[in-house]
Formats: C-alpha cells, structure tokens, sequence
C-alpha cells in the first residue's frame, strides 16, 4: 500500500513509519496539518493514517478539506480522546475508521487491511427497495437522489444490501468492515450506523435501516 503518515509525535512517526515499511509497504512522512495535507493534494494514496492533534491544521480539518475536495481516499484518525463527542466529529467530517492511543501496531494494520479491502471489491450494482448502490463506482442512491457516503458507511450498507431482509449481527458487520481481528466495539458501529441512517433515512421516506434489538441490523420495508 501507499501510505500517507501525519503524526507530529517523531518518535510514534519513526516508529510507525518503520514498521509499514517492513510490512513491503510506501510510507510518506508528515509531520504537520498544513504538510499532509499538501502531500494528499499532490499524490494518490490508498490510505492515509492521520492524528488528530495536528501543528497548523488538526486532523478534522485536513480531513474537511480532503473530503470537499471530493478525495476519497481511506482516513484513519489516531486520537488520543475517545470521547463519543469526539469520535462523532471524525467521522462526521469524513473519516473512515478511529484508533485511540494507545495502540497496538498489529490493529493498525488490521484496519489498514480492512479499508483498502473496502476499496477493491469486485463490482456489482444491488437494489433493494429504492436503494441502489454500484460496488464498482461506490455511489450509492436512495430513489434518484444520490448519497454521499464515506468509504465506511459505504461498506456497511453494502454489507447490509447482499443480506438485504435478514439480520446482519453486529459482529459480522464488524467482521466484514474491520476484520476478523478487529477490536472495533458494538458502540463504534453504532456510531457509524447513526450516521449512515441520517444520510440514507429521509423523514418523508419510510424508515429501511431496522435495529434487531441485541442481536444486530437489517434493511426491511413495511409490506
């Protein structure tokens, strides 16, 4: 993988940057908001990994900026606050997935795996009710209306799309998003899901996303 690295911390940078290489992959170094976000306007990355507490620009706004720019290439935030509030703030300005420092490098590259994996599908276009999504171009649309999705939130109805009328247990979608190994909890997929539903659930549309209390999520409509 071509991987962009923002982290102010030098010796977390160092050390980071030394272990994706050994992993055969191509790591650009930044240490600055303002520096990564040049080099992600430059080059074509397939996945950035970006601190939140950033010189110049933070990581909410580099990631802001990117996603206006239409660039949607995977970011991953690293965040020392694991407030919901937080997390929410990410994510909502386009980011794809968290990881709380501390953590452990073998989950670093479990969710790198993860968000390229999204990316590489083979392509496919589902329908289910009036949503459609085309695996291929990752667009997504409920009625004619486009929705704009994050690769994540993409990923997810995706998921939810190929089992489309029967239960999808919360941890096969982590599973399915984040890896076998992943130590995404039930409350970070909540959060995803909220946002997905407020891009996909339009009050003058019947309600399609269904929670299954305890046990997961489904796509349903009412006969």
């Amino acid at each position: 993988m071509r991987i962009l690295l923002v982290e102010d911390d030098r010796e977390l940078a160092g050390y980071l940057g030394r272990g994706l290489e050994e992993e055969k992959n191509h790591v650009t170094v930044c240490f600055d908001g303002a520096a990564g976000l040049r080099a992600a306007q430059k080059s074509s990355f397939d996945v950035v990994v970006l601190d939140v507490m950033l010189p110049h620009l933070d990581g909410f706004e580099v990631t802001r900026r990117l996603r206006a720019e239409r660039n949607e290439t995977p970011i991953v935030l690293l965040t020392g606050r694991d407030a919901t509030q937080d997390v929410v703030r990410g994510l909502d300005a386009g980011a794809d997935d968290y990881l709380t420092k501390p953590f452990s490098f073998e989950v670093l590259l479990a969710r790198l795996r993860a968000r390229t994996r999204v990316k590489t599908e083979c392509g496919v276009r589902l329908q289910y009710a009036d949503l459609t999504v085309d695996t291929e171009s990752h667009e997504a649309w409920r009625g004619s209306a486009p929705l704009a999705l994050t690769p994540t939130e993409f990923a997810i109805l995706e998921k939810l799309m190929r089992s489309a009328g029967r239960v999808v247990t919360r941890q096969r979608l982590i599973q399915a998003i984040w890896g076998v190994d992943s130590e995404t909890s039930s409350n970070n997929l909540d959060v995803f899901i909220r946002l997905l539903r407020a891009k996909v659930e339009d009050p003058r549309l019947q309600p399609i996303i269904r929670t299954v209390r305890g046990v997961g999520y489904s796509l349903r409509r009412d006969s």
